[in-house]
């Protein structure tokens, strides 16, 4: 996607060498110039208030996709260690890299996060690609977009795969827009398959509100995009043995291009009682409960059992409890080590986000509900007598 300058219209201002995060423009004759070092990121073509640097759209049947080579996972970073689900898709992309027989690479952007990089080997990254500067330390869509695009046009990697989170659902739509690749959202699975003697990257995911699983394959633009939802698949075994490549990549982010500013970081107060996500056991609630004022009976569960919290989403759209405790294709993907199911049917959609848990425990007093399909233990009866005694009996047990 060529990047290139309309003279005539170039006023000489100066706001496109403040937006390139790579150095790549200089002034000649007070007209902007690129030089060797443009990435094609597109950073300087929003910033221009005059129209006069414009990016050519390449057709996709002109991509030469021979030329695109690796799978690249996008770090996030929270707490200043890598997020879970970064370990997770070094772990799948692992597998992918060594079935296609390529490199796996690490996208680290961030303000000092070498120790980061210097670990990352032993989960698998052959290279780690670092980008370091001040204005990156937190994520903004913006400045995390001009400098991944950059890298992606100049290392062109076959597949890049980003965690399906908050920050990566916003950052993998801008990149895929901005570099014309195709881009499939909220992946529950992933595997390479060969057609025509190429071999493509095969995503699933839940398609019509979660009524099937489709499989989408991007045959001509790269690289192909994925985004992947956070506990689908296992955290990679670290293997001290390993160590990866670093390329340190130089960026220079002016603030005053950066659209958005960052006042204040505010983190939302959960319930006290184990993270969602992070939790070896869940107790959740369904529509079986009747009542907001009933979740009570899930709380004193999960109390009693040292669990998280959990609900469907019928329960949080009728506003009986916030929609962080939601589990299922709109809510949350968890992978415990218990899951008990109370008074939940067992629609697709929630099963799309508990069905991996390692033992499932089914309470609700229809003996056709889905849930009991996946359930490994299923207690047919009435949850308002079930749930307090097996509450009372633990509490017996383990002097909860």
């Amino acid at each position: 996607m060529p990047v290139y300058v309309v003279a005539d219209k170039c006023k000489g201002c100066g706001l496109c060498l403040k937006a390139c995060p790579y150095g790549a423009i200089e002034m000649v004759e007070d007209k902007a110039t690129f030089t060797a070092d443009c990435t094609q990121c597109g950073a300087c073509v929003s910033s221009c208030k005059f129209d006069a640097i414009r990016m050519d759209r390449i057709e996709v049947c002109d991509i030469d996709i021979s030329q695109y080579q690796g799978v690249w996972v996008v770090a996030e970073i929270e707490a200043d260690e890598l997020a879970d689900v970064t370990l997770e898709l070094l772990g799948e992309g692992r597998k992918l890299a060594d079935e296609l027989g390529v490199e796996l690479g690490l996208v680290l952007v961030g303000y000092q996060v070498a120790e980061l990089a210097e670990v990352v080997g032993a989960y698998g990254a052959d290279k780690v690609y670092l980008a370091e500067a001040p204005e990156l330390e937190r994520y903004r869509t913006g400045p995390y977009t001009d400098v991944i695009t950059g890298l992606i046009n100049k290392y062109q990697p076959e597949i890049v795969l980003i965690g399906a989170t908050a920050m990566g659902r916003d950052l993998a739509s801008r990149i895929a827009a901005r570099i014309s690749a195709g881009l499939t959202a909220d992946c529950t699975g992933l595997a390479i398959g060969e057609e025509d003697g190429v071999k493509l990257l095969y995503q699933t995911r839940p398609a019509f509100g979660g009524n099937i699983m489709a499989t989408i394959v991007c045959r001509h633009a790269r690289p192909q995009m994925a985004t992947v939802r956070p506990r689908v698949f296992e955290k990679a075994e670290p293997d001290a043995s390993r160590s990866a490549e670093v390329i340190r990549v130089p960026v220079s982010i002016n603030e005053d291009s950066v659209l958005t500013k960052i006042v204040e970081v505010i983190r939302e107060s959960a319930e006290e009682g184990p993270n969602l996500q992070d939790a070896d056991i869940i107790v959740s609630g369904g529509r079986g409960l009747r009542a907001p004022e009933n979740f009570a009976l899930i709380r004193e569960l999960a109390d009693a059992i040292g669990g998280a919290v959990g609900a469907s989403r019928a329960t949080v759209d009728a506003g009986w409890i916030p929609a962080y405790h939601q589990v299922g294709q709109t809510g949350k993907t968890v992978h415990p080590k218990l899951y008990i199911a109370c008074g939940i049917s067992g629609a697709v959609q929630h099963l799309a986000g508990m069905s991996s848990s390692d033992c499932i425990i089914a309470i609700n007093n229809d003996p056709a509900a889905p849930i009991f399909e996946v359930a490994h233990l299923g207690i047919v009866g009435d949850l308002f007598e079930v749930v307090p005694a097996l509450a009372k009996a633990l509490r017996e047990e383990f002097g909860g």
